[in-house]
């Protein structure tokens, strides 16, 4: 897990700011169900929140997002939440297993970074369906020793010359990180957004991605695989996020992450509401608790994610010092603009009568054949 070094006083003065949230409104139905990543509902954020409100937490983790939307599928009535990540969100949404949600109500939202407060990847026709807690950039990640000159553009994880020293994420939207780069390298594709792609745009992508594939010395599936390759010399350089960056220069290795000249896309969580929650008074006092400063801070340290609350950067900086800076949130107002967010690719390209863009599932299957 990752490094951190945290000061009693400064925890004691999180604990003090997360009191008094969540507590008003309607009494809870008394029990609460989480279908989360790992830590979501850690218990030095679920514990103060049951004494505040009375609601008890269960809690079932997965580790990847087609679990998450397989249980959905199969069993959303036994969850009240699920912390659904972007390549997911709309998914549930068209599926009609998760709510509208009434965000405009939720006290602390007003704080939150304008981008999430209406974000694409869980917002249809304006209904807002989901309450973003953290994102995180995937950003270009390098050994400074050992790639020189410092790299400016995504161009050096498709380089030959880099052939055998590069990491990326096992992911099928690694195809949309790939358009991004496109987008600038190849204009004539007409590339707008790297997840709504027509049939050529995404075969120009995963062309791409198979003649890399003789480049990568290991898809990653955890930040920690990605890590003991930079440590163990395998791999040099390619896409990782602020917490590899820090995990590595903790441990003296020099590494360097930055936003390339054609941005980055990235990814964010958000907790949505089931269709079929039992306890949706407690699901509602969770969703007013989670954007707290407070309860951000705590989640962005568990986790190694940034806050889409700008305000917990002290209180993280409290906790563990440097950390707002280490994790980008000091300069996100810089940063977002340069983002793309992970949204679910659809076959109507997410609008109205449009047919015309590659769905989800044939971005399994054609990563499948390159990782494969």
């Amino acid at each position: 897990m990752r490094v951190a070094f945290v000061i009693v006083a400064a925890a004691l003065a999180i604990a003090a700011a997360t009191t008094a949230t969540a507590a008003s409104g309607p009494k809870g139905e008394g029990a609460l169900s989480l279908l989360e990543w790992p830590s979501y509902s850690d218990s030095n954020i679920a514990k103060p929140f049951f004494r505040q409100t009375g609601c008890k937490i269960t809690r079932h983790d997965v580790g990847s997002s087609n679990q998450m939307a397989a249980l959905m599928r199969g069993s959303s009535g036994s969850y009240d939440l699920v912390s659904a990540s972007a390549d997911i969100a709309r998914l549930l949404i068209a599926g009609r297993l998760v709510k509208p949600i009434a965000v405009a109500a939720i006290p602390d939202e007003k704080q939150v970074f304008p981008v999430f407060r209406s974000p694409a990847f869980n917002t249809v026709s304006r209904v807002h369906y989901g309450v973003a807690v953290q994102w995180v950039p995937n950003l270009l990640l390098y050994n400074a020793k050992r790639v020189q000159p410092a790299p400016s553009s995504w161009k050096a994880i498709y380089d030959p010359a880099n052939k055998g020293k590069v990491a990326v994420p096992n992911d099928p939207l690694q195809i949309a990180d790939a358009a991004l780069y496109l987008a600038k390298a190849r204009p004539p594709l007409h590339i707008v957004d790297p997840f709504e792609l027509t049939s050529t745009q995404f075969a120009a992508a995963v062309s791409l991605l198979h003649g890399q594939k003789q480049l990568v010395a290991g898809y990653w599936n955890y930040a920690a695989d990605e890590v003991s390759q930079f440590k163990n010399g395998s791999a040099s350089l390619g896409v990782g996020w602020p917490y590899q960056a820090l995990t590595l220069k903790t441990g003296g290795i020099p590494a360097r992450a930055i936003i390339p000249r054609e941005g980055v896309t990235g990814f964010a969580d958000s907790w949505m509401v089931s269709a079929k929650a039992k306890h949706p008074v407690c699901a509602r006092k969770w969703l007013d608790y989670v954007v707290t400063p407070a309860v951000q801070a705590k989640l962005a340290l568990a986790l190694g994610e940034t806050p889409v609350n700008p305000k917990a950067c002290p209180l993280m900086n409290a906790a563990q010092p440097g950390s707002c800076a280490a994790y980008r949130l000091d300069r996100a107002a810089h940063d977002l603009p340069r983002v793309k967010f992970w949204k679910t690719p659809l076959a109507n390209c997410g609008r109205a009568r449009a047919r015309d863009c590659v769905p989800y599932a044939q971005w399994q299957t054609a990563w499948a054949g390159i990782h494969g």
